[in-house]
């Protein structure tokens, strides 16, 4: 594979640009704007508390240094500009999305409710029993750093078996994976049409955060969880 910089170059633009913009009409909407004020107003409590601002700050350091030598670095070998079939598209977004989501329901079930350190390590960032929009980043910078290079790594591992994606198709599913870890977090009550599905996502997530026996391992979908019988 080659280095494509123009490839990569208009990926990282993508990225930015989408996330920019779904924000921006998600909260034109009066629900949505609603459910985000209550989100922030119950991070701000939080936030106030003497343990946040550092996990946040760490985490967040973390995604800072791996998203950057991802899109500077490894990005532009693994996605193209070069035409291809409309199908592909969403057919590797896809793709993409889910083997990410079954290997992140294994570490997340195994590894970070089994035994030992990353049980330890996880317990962080599970003492929000009730998580809002914040706990999203109220995570431990090494879970933040397995999980997100996770998704990051797997692009070039999928590259290399089945050749460069679109641009588009990464750019897309990244911007739907970090979102949807997102939106599991926040706390949303609309449970009419049409967001009841968004409700129910926020819904089975914070179950999981109940207790670390609570099941819903999955973070994209919970198809996983419905297959292994860890549904609840």
């Amino acid at each position: 594979m080659d280095y494509d910089w123009r490839a990569g170059l208009f990926l990282f633009v993508l990225v930015i640009t989408l996330t920019w913009v779904t924000k921006l009409l998600a909260f034109k909407v009066p629900a949505l704007a609603r459910e985000r004020v209550r989100n922030l107003e119950a991070d701000k409590g939080k936030l106030a508390l003497p343990k946040y601002p550092p996990v946040v700050k760490a985490g967040r350091w973390v995604g800072v240094v791996s998203n950057l030598a991802f899109f500077a670095a490894v990005a532009p070998f693994c996605v193209t500009l070069a035409p291809q079939p409309w199908w592909r598209i969403p057919l590797d977004i896809f793709a993409v999305l889910m083997i990410y989501d079954l290997f992140y329901y294994l570490m997340h079930r195994f590894l970070f409710h089994g035994q030992g350190y990353f049980r330890r390590m996880h317990a962080l960032h599970h003492q929000a029993r009730s998580p809002t929009h914040i706990d999203a980043y109220y995570v431990h910078p090494l879970e933040t750093f397995m999980g997100l290079n996770l998704f990051l790594w797997l692009v070039p591992a999928l590259a290399l078996a089945w050749g460069p994606f679109h641009a588009v198709a990464i750019g897309l599913a990244y911007v739907i994976y970090v979102q949807l870890n997102i939106i599991n977090h926040c706390d949303v009550d609309l449970p009419h049409f049409p967001f009841k599905t968004l409700n129910w996502i926020t819904t089975k997530h914070a179950t999981h955060h109940k207790s670390m026996h609570m099941g819903n391992y999955a973070t994209i979908t919970l198809l996983y969880d419905k297959m292994f019988g860890t549904l609840n």
